[in-house]
């Protein structure tokens, strides 16, 4: 489990961390969104009753639960259309069931955030899911999540783009 990058206390960036993680095991489990969102809410956002419980015991303590359940409803509600998206953007021979799953939920979690009109601006989205995509990976899968995230966040919302 993934901490929020620096130590500091970042609620939104800790729901997304626990969205990527509601995804992940929401496919394992082939669980829907309201099982997996009902599961983290009573059992892994938040300190424990009597406080304590951390990323280590894992918990999302900071975790801002409007943004997580937003997130994982949208992420399940449009996978199919995410999950096309994303695969028009990879490589022809690295298909969308190679990724890693928790690279899966995190592209999953990060197109739904581009695809809400009201929601952060693409680049915030990009740099929060580049940050996540860190307490997760060591390897190349952060270059990967920003390639597939810029690009279609290019074509989501072009006008944030335009003149870039």
């Amino acid at each position: 489990m993934a901490p929020p990058p620096q130590g500091r206390s970042r609620p939104r960036t800790a729901a997304r961390v626990a969205a990527v993680q509601a995804l992940f095991q929401s496919e394992q489990a082939q669980t829907g969104a309201e099982t997996v969102i009902e599961e983290f809410v009573r059992h892994r956002l938040g300190e424990r009753p009597g406080g304590g419980g951390g990323f280590e015991d894992g918990r999302v303590p900071d975790a801002y639960a409007p943004l997580f359940a937003s997130i994982v409803r949208l992420a399940t509600r449009e996978q199919d259309r995410i999950d096309r998206l994303i695969a028009e953007v990879l490589p022809a021979d690295w298909p969308l069931p190679r990724l890693d799953p928790v690279l899966r939920a995190l592209l999953r979690a990060g197109i739904a955030e581009l695809l809400t009109a009201e929601g952060p601006p693409a680049r915030v989205v990009i740099n929060e899911y580049l940050d996540v995509a860190h307490g997760f990976f060591i390897g190349d899968e952060p270059r990967m999540a920003n390639g597939v995230l810029d690009r279609l966040a290019r074509q989501l919302r072009a006008e944030e783009f335009a003149g870039t």
